[in-house]
């Protein structure tokens, strides 16, 4: 069933769990992501990120995505994420995306505000909802996440002045591989959680331990966004089925899906808190 951001997170915020967001770019990893969800009966959120975009268009991602979400028998939510276009932005929600991520953080402080704020009133007008970040989640590669932390004193006034919906705060994450650990800012994630009921997002969160997000969730984190984990997954089940003898697409395509489930299935598990 296709639902919206709010129809998810905030019975998460509340129940102390988290919901994944997991990019899906083609049918396989749709697949594998849904089949994952209905087996553990919990919400997910798909989608893909304007970077993704040479991969899919946005017009075909609605096209494949849409039609899955309303079919599943678990809350979805379609998700633009990383939107850092206005026009793709609207582009999404007039395609049916039930949420948008429009990033502007690494914008000044005011236009951020000012241009998440118009964004979310648009949002709004379509039933959907708007996700914002305020800090700024880099590279994992050459990226020093402490130089670009959310500053708590902020976060609250921004969400009261933008009407956002869903907040990702940088506190540590980075997108990407990484060539060593992340250490989160737990703290910061619990004074910004202490101030507000908008639902945080983890942003960059392949790569972390089990403890990290546990401990993220417990501190205030409701959504957490995955690709690099389920798109190493999808090359890894390639892989197996080229060493399995399949010659074609077709005799891939079960493990491609299989590989995708695997990986979200574990993180759904995970972030269940059960």
């Amino acid at each position: 069933m296709l639902v919206n951001l709010n129809d998810v997170l905030r019975p998460a915020r509340a129940g102390k769990y988290g919901v994944g967001l997991f990019n899906a770019v083609n049918l396989e990893m749709a697949k594998g992501v849904l089949q994952a969800a209905e087996e553990n009966q919990c919400p997910v959120i798909i989608g893909t990120a304007e970077v993704l975009l040479n991969t899919a268009t946005l017009d075909e991602t609605a096209d494949m995505l849409l039609p899955m979400a309303k079919r599943a028998s678990v809350p979805v939510v379609l998700h633009f994420d990383h939107g850092l276009t206005h026009d793709l932005c609207v582009r999404a929600l007039e395609l049916g995306f039930t949420s948008v991520m429009y990033d502007c953080s690494t914008d000044t402080y005011e236009d951020n505000l000012k241009k998440v704020k118009e964004m979310a009133d648009i949002a709004h007008s379509y039933g959907a909802t708007l996700e914002a970040e305020l800090g700024h989640v880099g590279e994992a590669a050459g990226h020093d996440p402490s130089a670009f932390y959310t500053d708590p004193a902020q976060a609250l006034d921004f969400v009261q002045h933008t009407g956002c919906d869903a907040l990702a705060i940088a506190v540590g994450t980075a997108h990407g591989a990484y060539k060593f650990p992340p250490k989160l800012d737990f703290t910061r994630i619990e004074t910004i959680a202490a101030q507000m009921d908008t639902p945080l997002v983890l942003h960059g969160g392949s790569g972390l331990t089990d403890e990290d997000f546990r401990h993220a969730i417990i501190s205030g984190i409701s959504k957490i966004n995955i690709f690099t984990d389920i798109n190493v997954a999808y090359a890894e089940g390639a892989k197996k089925a080229l060493a399995a003898g399949a010659v074609s697409a077709t005799d891939m395509f079960p493990y491609l899906v299989e590989a995708v489930k695997e990986a979200a299935d574990r993180k759904m598990k995970l972030f269940s808190m059960k």
